[in-house]
């Protein structure tokens, strides 16, 4: 009898075994399963819930815990992109929270690295549906993205916002989303199998200034080990008017915007506001809540102190920018428009970058265009890598892409460098079938997607195939450059020049520069 009923309880537990193996399509999560789709050797699953739909008394909330569900849920297309004012391809709905997932591990035992993005869209924009993670998803890691609030649904600040949170501040929702990505991550990619051990964060833009405030956040301790950024970087001073590179204020200036931007919305409670409707939620790039801020919490200072002090999250970095950033941001096409702007922006350090940073006689060339470029982005790529290298022990490694045609002299292109954004499509994989203006495009995007795959899985961009990219340092700033077929290691680019940038930067933290901006409001 006893040997019947050992049968009979091995029986059960091999029947209950059996039928505990899921399918390759669907991967158990705490939640609940999931199923995607199988595709050219990949595991796909999009639409995949980390967090509850930030609604009704959720809106202007940090992100909750996903609910559990019943039976299976499909996750095979994308899920909408957060309110905004465009129309991405996915749809759009405040019911946003969303990642998707690219594995080529066909079960959990794998420990493959995982990459996670951060999408661009100057924080009043963007959506993981713009981006295919296959061709890096080849490349031997687990591909996430994830979707976070933007524009005024992500940012706002308000006086009875931060009195209801048990932390006592406001705005910074969409940095919140990251970070509970980043938890749901830790606690379920090992299913797909990803190693939550060696998680990559990246992105570019807006989503490489997350990166870069992530890297500063005691929130997002232990939630990476290694941090790419793309035209990104965070580290000028607050600001109570802000320009591209003096994007932050303090809780107490947003607070007071957040009153404001009440009073115009035309409601006079908390509530009232959340009652409206998505659609109806003023909404837009400038207006107040549009930005992350210095909370205190989330972000507890100005991170260029952070570092100073060593405050941050000492991971491997690669971070970098393009070479003609400024060509999508300036709009100056007059010398004396440029030398108006700078004046008003800059105050006593204005002639300084305008010798650092000269017009043309009739025209505002590159050289010009190079200040917006390095107030936005390179200043704060290459203080970011000087102060990492000068206060950490994890290697940093920068670069400068600078892939365009030569245009001759008679195009109206003569003089331009690589935009904003051009980086991202060579980073995700150019198609071979797509036309290309420079032959080299398809052999550098290969290389890029080695370097970034190969920093994922060893923290160090270099491999098998690809030139030597050296470790950054204040003794040997080398830079490589992206450019043509085959990557080579430089100087700093316009390095005299930041360094005029640097001195009003340090300047804007002296209490005579604290004063002059306070002036100005």
């Amino acid at each position: 009898m006893k040997k019947l009923m050992y049968l009979l309880a091995i029986a059960i537990v091999f029947i209950a075994n059996a039928c505990s193996q899921l399918p390759p399509e669907q991967v158990k999560v705490e939640q609940g399963i999931v199923e995607g789709t199988i595709e050219d050797g990949l595991r796909i699953f999009k639409g995949v819930p980390f967090a509850a739909p930030p609604v009704g008394d959720l809106r202007w909330k940090a992100p909750q815990p996903a609910e559990k569900w019943e039976g299976v849920k499909e996750t095979k297309e994308f899920g909408p992109s957060p309110m905004q004012g465009g129309n991405p391809p996915a749809g759009k709905s405040e019911d946003c929270l969303y990642l998707n997932i690219w594995t080529p591990a066909m079960s959990a035992d794998e420990k493959l690295p995982v990459l996670v993005w951060i999408y661009g869209g100057g924080f009043s924009g963007g959506a993981t549906s713009y981006y295919d993670g296959t061709i890096l998803a080849k490349e031997g890691v687990v591909l996430v993205s994830v979707t976070y609030r933007v524009n005024q649904f992500g940012f706002l600040a308000h006086p009875e916002l931060s009195a209801e949170s048990p932390n006592n501040v406001s705005g910074n929702y969409g940095i919140l989303d990251q970070i509970a990505g980043l938890q749901w991550i830790q606690d379920n990619i090992a299913a797909f199998g990803g190693d939550p051990a060696k998680v990559t964060i990246f992105g570019e833009s807006a989503g490489g200034i997350s990166v870069s405030m992530l890297c500063a956040s005691p929130l997002a301790k232990g939630l990476f080990s290694g941090a790419i950024s793309q035209s990104g970087g965070s580290f000028g001073p607050t600001r109570p008017r802000t320009f591209p590179g003096e994007n932050m204020k303090t809780l107490e200036k947003e607070e007071a915007d957040g009153v404001e931007y009440m009073q115009k919305a035309g409601v006079s409670s908390l509530a009232e506001l959340r009652a409206l409707d998505a659609d109806e939620v003023p909404s837009g790039f400038g207006m107040a809540g549009g930005w992350p801020i210095v909370d205190g919490y989330v972000i507890p200072d100005d991170q260029y102190k952070l570092y100073e002090e060593g405050k941050y999250n000492d991971v491997p970095v690669l971070i970098g920018y393009n070479s003609d950033e400024g060509a999508s941001f300036s709009r100056e096409r007059e010398p004396e428009q440029y030398y108006a702007g700078v004046r008003a922006r800059y105050g006593k350090f204005a002639d300084k970058l305008i010798e650092a940073y000269p017009a043309g006689e009739n025209t505002v060339p590159k050289t010009a265009r190079d200040l917006s470029r390095d107030a936005a982005f390179g200043w704060h790529t290459w203080s970011w890598a000087r102060l990492q290298s000068e206060t950490g022990q994890s290697d940093v490694y920068l670069y400068y892409f600078d892939q365009h045609p030569d245009y001759p002299e008679d195009s109206p292109r003569y003089g331009y460098g690589s935009p904003h954004g051009q980086d991202v499509a060579f980073v995700f994989g150019l198609n071979p079938e797509d036309k290309h203006e420079n032959e080299s495009d398809l052999a550098l995007s290969e290389v890029m997607v080695d370097y970034w795959t190969n920093f994922a899985k060893y923290g160090n961009p270099n491999g098998e195939g690809v030139p030597e990219w050296p470790v950054f340092s204040n003794e040997n700033p080398d830079v490589i450059y992206l450019k043509g077929t085959t990557p080579f290691v430089g100087e700093v680019p316009s390095a005299a020049s930041l360094e005029v940038l640097n001195e009003y930067f340090e300047w804007r933290r002296s209490p005579e520069g604290k004063e002059w901006v306070n002036s100005l409001e």
